[in-house]
């Protein structure tokens, strides 16, 4: 008589209902959710008699105020699975500062949802997860170099933009003045 039929506690040990993954398929199956995720939110329908695609991005962004909120928040889940998979965090920089680009243009209407349909922040942040996760030594020069031109960036632009209004103020004073 073996001590599996006396314990029959034991044999509901031995198959447990939760199957775990082993981990390259865990990894996969992420790296499928992000596919698909970036699929439906950026190339899901063909627009008839041309070769663009769009997805529920620019089709949330349509809706006043919420909408691409709601995009943005639907594209933090590739983020989320991202860190889940320890990927480094200069590529979740780059993932953040492409939903941040995307999230910022597509507050401007029409315009904005015109340049999701370009910029795909989903897909750009798929393509990103995947390469992060599947290499092995996860070299993240370009990231650095990426992350550091989008900060440069943004400071030259304020810098000119602060100028600029400068420049402004200083001719309108002038004006009033009658210089």
């Amino acid at each position: 008589m073996s001590s599996d039929s006396i314990f029959p506690a034991r044999e509901k040990e031995k198959k447990s209902p939760i199957e775990v993954l082993p981990r390259d398929e865990a990894r996969e199956h992420l790296l499928a959710i992000a596919d698909i995720l970036a699929k439906v939110m950026d190339t899901t329908i063909r627009i008839p008699g041309t070769s663009w695609y769009i997805g529920l991005d620019p089709l949330l962004g349509l809706i006043p105020g919420i909408g691409d909120v709601l995009a943005n928040l639907i594209g933090t889940v590739i983020l989320g699975l991202a860190t889940r998979l320890q990927l480094p965090r200069i590529v979740l920089a780059r993932m953040s500062l492409n939903l941040l680009i995307n999230g910022t243009v597509g507050a401007v209407p029409i315009v904005g949802d015109l340049f999701s349909v370009w910029f795909r922040s989903h897909s750009r942040n798929a393509v990103l997860l995947r390469d992060a996760a599947m290499r092995p030594d996860r070299e993240t020069n370009t990231d650095w170099f990426y992350v550091g031109g989008i900060i440069g960036g943004t400071v030259a632009l304020l810098l000119l933009m602060i100028a600029f209004i400068i420049w402004l103020i200083f001719k309108l004073w002038m004006m009033v003045l009658g210089g």
